[in-house]
């Protein structure tokens, strides 16, 4: 497989082309985003990464009392999520609380089954700008400035784990306990699907090519996994990804660690596994 994947892991981040190359040994590697310039990282929770050749990496920035969860390079600026559900905009070398986001409507209802502070758990944009930040468990809310003010876009208790906005389709996906949630006007109401699945909670949600790839367990413990496909503007059942996979994985396919661009199709596993398909995941091979 010739196809370039960047692999973030307990231990570095790997590359894949055909040969394997590491960088970043010893390093947490749990978030990967790439804007037009650089590629950017979450490391040990904590430091914010850059990479304009992925063979050079020098910190950026770092969260101080938080952990980082995610990063989105957006129009020029980069965010980035954290626990207790704060957002956070790169300035220089410096991370600058993003104080509308902390008074955004609904937020005094945000939750976690477990009783802890929720987090930010995801993010994604479209291409007029739009951004759109994944809270768990507080839905999905969607700000039209750049930041500026906010709007919650989804019942919370569909307990979202993943948004993604496919500039394809112009559709919005939310990987959610109750299925996969589209919408087709931004974020303004929700249809939910899961004829085919064989459990309801999804983890993880991908785009390649015209096919939209979900992960799907019987809960959060992870047992039972497996990846399913379906076409991106279908509604009906999804099929199930067995070519080259195994029936199930004893694990969840977590949080930005199911991938696509184009054709091809990607997923990391907490085993150390990595499962590639250049065919918008008919095929698999590991």
């Amino acid at each position: 497989m010739r196809a370039r994947i960047l692999v973030g892991t307990t231990d570095g981040l790997y590359e894949f082309n055909g040969e394997r190359a590491r960088w970043l040994a010893g390093h947490d590697v749990t978030w990967l985003s790439q804007d037009e310039s650089c590629w950017w990282a979450i490391l040990d929770g904590r430091e914010v990464w850059r990479s304009e050749s992925r063979d050079e990496w020098a910190k950026a920035a770092s969260v101080i009392s938080l952990k980082a969860n995610c990063i989105l390079p957006y129009n020029g600026e980069l965010f980035v999520g954290t626990s207790g559900s704060h957002l956070y905009k790169l300035n220089g070398t410096n991370l600058e609380t993003l104080l509308s986001f902390d008074q955004a409507p609904g937020r005094n209802g945000w939750f976690t089954p477990w009783g802890g502070p929720p987090d930010v758990r995801s993010m994604s944009a479209d291409p007029e700008g739009a951004l759109y930040v994944n809270v768990h468990v507080g839905g999905i809310l969607r700000s039209a400035d750049a930041g500026a003010s906010w709007e919650p876009t989804i019942d919370i208790r569909s307990d979202v784990h993943q948004a993604l906005f496919d500039p394809g389709s112009r559709l919005l996906f939310a990987a959610s306990a109750r299925g996969l949630g589209v919408s087709r006007d931004d974020g303004k109401s929700w249809q939910f699907y899961t004829d085919g699945l064989h459990a309801s909670y999804l983890r993880a949600v991908a785009v390649a090519g015209d096919t939209v790839l979900v992960s799907s367990s019987t809960g959060p413990t992870g047992r039972m996994a497996a990846i399913y496909r379906r076409a991106v503007h279908d509604t009906g059942p999804f099929e199930q990804c067995v070519r080259g996979l195994p029936d199930r994985f004893s694990d969840n396919i977590d949080t930005a660690c199911l991938a696509g661009m184009g054709s091809l199709a990607a997923f990391g596993t907490s085993q150390g596994e990595v499962f590639a398909s250049e065919d918008q995941g008919v095929n698999w091979q590991q």
